[in-house]
């Protein structure tokens, strides 16, 4: 495969307004013993969220209660920009893919993995029907291509609600593999099945937290243009970038890595992205 690409981006970016949302719990769903799925409704109709075909890492920014008082401090939008409320503490946010969107129940889908060390995390495990959520966003699209001949789909299990939306929205006849590394065995998740996809599971309390690298350079792509598209622990990935750069030698338009976030690094913007080295 070539370095170097005279092609245009494939992956396009649509942008949206920003819109602050208050929405409330209006579900709740167990899908693995560390990771829930929480139902938000209260989406109005003259606001229509923007739920892209295949921008499946669109995110949004969840606006947390204040510790303290319980309290939501939405910021508003002046000039489409962001403006925090004065005399408040900042919100406190943090990004997570949407993994659904119901327009005519007004409601979005999030999955949380559940953990105690981070405010996103408790919150979820303490989240009760009626309880409120901001929402921000989401601001942008990055919509991938659809007609690469295959596509390798990487990632943990903040990269599942992802991957779920990959396995969705390919379309039919296109050709992945795809890689999921989880805590345990117990922590499979169950993901759509569909035609021409081998998904694999990797077990990182049997093989080690280097499982998904090592996997991710054992597969070997067939013939034709590899699209790939990756997220997880911001340290894992980093032999994986090594690898698409320099073993498949991608053009960097034809991969999307992205380091969700950092052991030790609390409220990581992914944005902002690792080296590789």
């Amino acid at each position: 495969m070539s370095k170097q690409s005279t092609e245009a981006n494939p992956i396009r970016l649509v942008m949206h307004p920003l819109v602050p949302r208050l929405l409330h719990v209006a579900g709740i769903e167990t899908l693995t013993p560390s990771m829930r799925r929480i139902t938000l409704a209260g989406l109005a109709a003259e606001a229509p969220f923007p739920f892209t075909p295949m921008a499946t890492s669109d995110h949004v920014k969840l606006v947390f209660p204040e510790t303290e008082t319980g309290e939501i401090h939405l910021p508003t939008v002046a000039d489409d920009r962001l403006a925090m409320p004065e005399g408040r503490p900042r919100p406190i946010f943090r990004d997570y893919t949407v993994r659904a969107h119901d327009g005519d129940a007004g409601t979005l889908d999030i999955d949380f993995v559940l953990h105690r060390h981070g405010p996103a995390g408790r919150w979820a495990i303490g989240a009760k029907l009626g309880d409120p959520l901001g929402v921000l966003g989401p601001r942008g699209s990055h919509i991938y291509p659809s007609d690469f001949d295959q596509f390798l789909i990487a990632g943990d299990e903040t990269a599942v609600p992802a991957v779920a939306r990959w396995l969705e929205e390919l379309p039919r006849g296109a050709q992945a593999t795809v890689l999921v590394s989880v805590a345990s065995r117990a922590e499979q998740p169950a993901l759509p099945r569909r035609a021409g996809t081998t998904v694999t599971f990797l077990d990182r309390s049997v093989h080690g937290a280097g499982v998904l690298a090592a996997a991710f350079a054992a597969v070997v792509p067939g013939p034709g243009r590899l699209f790939v598209w990756a997220a997880g622990e911001a340290g894992s990935l980093k032999p994986i970038r090594r690898h698409v750069r320099e073993v498949l030698q991608l053009p960097p338009t034809h991969a999307d890595i992205d380091g969700y976030w950092k052991v030790g690094v609390e409220g990581l913007d992914h944005h902002v992205q690792d080296g590789d080295d």
